[in-house]
């Protein structure tokens, strides 16, 4: 059994994480329950549970400041439950190695993007209704999300952002808020599927989560007084640190 006191250390990193930039704990869980042991499936299965857990009071926080589209989020988080049923069964099929590549090539092009982004974070978006073609797009998008969430357990908060940074214009606050709401239902979805396989550690996810939830509340609170540009910069430092680490482990560096 995992030492309780390294689920908490990683559970107040996941709440920093998710607080701040809205994006899925899936960064710091996998890697680090994997290395503690854990199998990368239930590494995956115990960070969906993490993030269904760690979002509620993130999301109580970006609500009180204005900064969640519930039209939006539910588009966007309906969309990605379909996907993640189908990514957890891509995900049994893929070997263990494959996946660990596959996270690899995601955390350092994600690394990219933030930067990339931190450079200019009020960029003028066109704002886009919502119209028949949109939502189609939207819709495709967020399933495409949902199949990353079952196969990578990323629970798709970073790639909400992306979304909605295409299709609206909406500040980047209130795209964290609007996107770790959508998270919710991937997360909830992917979460249930793993658990009907088996491939969950439950008590490990529960300790994370709770913790998480409650250092989440408090950096969420932070983020909402934070300059865009910082929210990226520090997004992107998480990125290239995580796939430095994944690429270790997949060379058999340790």
């Amino acid at each position: 059994m995992i030492p309780i006191y390294f689920l908490i250390l990683i559970g107040i990193s996941v709440g920093i994480l998710t607080g701040i930039t809205g994006s899925s704990g899936v960064l710091i869980v996998v890697p680090a329950l994997s290395y503690l042991g854990l199998s990368y499936y239930d590494s995956i299965g115990s960070s969906l549970l993490v993030d269904v857990i760690t979002t509620l009071s993130v999301i109580f926080v970006y609500f009180k400041n204005g900064n969640v589209d519930y039209r939006v989020s539910l588009l966007l988080g309906l969309g990605a439950v379909v996907g993640a049923q189908l990514g957890s069964r891509i995900a049994f099929a893929v070997p263990e190695k494959g996946l660990e590549a596959s996270f690899t090539i995601f955390t350092s092009y994600m690394a990219y993007m933030s930067f990339k982004r931190s450079r200019n974070p009020m960029l003028n978006i066109k704002r886009i209704e919502i119209g028949k073609t949109k939502f189609l797009i939207a819709i495709i998008l967020a399933m495409i999300i949902g199949i990353v969430t079952g196969t990578l357990g990323a629970s798709g908060g970073i790639m909400f952002i992306a979304v909605m940074m295409l299709l609206f214009s909406i500040d980047i606050k209130r795209m964290i808020g609007t996107a770790t709401l959508a998270m919710l239902f991937s997360a909830i979805s992917g979460t249930t599927a793993y658990i009907s396989a088996g491939r969950i550690d439950i008590i490990a996810g529960i300790i994370i989560g709770i913790t998480a939830l409650i250092s989440g509340y408090y950096f969420a609170k932070i983020a909402n007084k934070m300059h865009p540009a910082h929210i990226y910069m520090f997004l992107g430092s998480v990125f290239v640190a995580t796939s430095i680490s994944e690429l270790f482990k997949v060379l058999g560096v340790f």
